[in-house]
């Protein structure tokens, strides 16, 4: 193999490569949560494609060790998020976990009593460098389980506030666009 760069270009990356800036993330609420969907789109300044790792089990014959597939683990994820002077996604999420657990009582709202009724789902899609979406992934029964502190400085005047929020789920989905809607893969 020679070290030639139009080599590389026309079969390494013939597309130019996917770019990490070029993404979306929807994230639903659930009934009773005011709706975040449409603006966390504009919002979520930061994400992740999702991870998973299949363990293995490893038994022993005659003192070899042979390894076999085991069950499939999902991490958590975790979007940043872009503070507006309203709060309005800080207090739709901060609504959320407070109603899955209250801070004081240590209950959960009734609307929320069920394992169904807190959790939801959330997309991540990446796009080309012409705008057309090229892979989704779906979260499927998320919810949050950690809202990050704002950090607040006189030394950061010039800075827009931004937070983190990490998300539980059972397991993610790869959706593929079509110009009737998705189609799981």
């Amino acid at each position: 193999m020679a070290f030639n760069i139009s080599e590389f270009a026309a079969a390494g990356l013939p597309l130019g490569g996917a770019r990490s800036s070029l993404f979306s993330v929807i994230i639903d609420t659930p009934s009773g949560v005011p709706n975040i969907g449409a603006r966390s789109a504009f919002t979520c300044k930061s994400a992740q494609i999702p991870a998973s790792t299949l363990s293995t089990i490893p038994i022993r014959y005659f003192g070899r060790e042979v390894k076999f597939a085991g069950t499939r683990t999902f991490a958590p994820w975790t979007v940043t998020i872009l503070n507006d002077e309203d709060f309005a996604i800080r207090e739709a999420l901060e609504t959320w976990s407070n109603n899955i657990n209250r801070h004081e009582a240590n209950l959960r709202d009734t609307a929320l009593a069920t394992n169904v009724a807190y959790r939801t789902t959330a997309t991540v899609t990446q796009y080309s460098k012409t705008g057309v979406p090229i892979r989704t992934y779906e979260f499927v029964n998320l919810f949050p389980t950690d809202i990050a502190a704002i950090e607040l400085s006189w030394d950061n005047s010039d800075a827009i506030q931004e937070y983190s929020v990490t998300f539980e789920y059972d397991y993610w989905r790869i959706v593929a666009p079509t110009t009737t809607g998705t189609i799981a893969v």
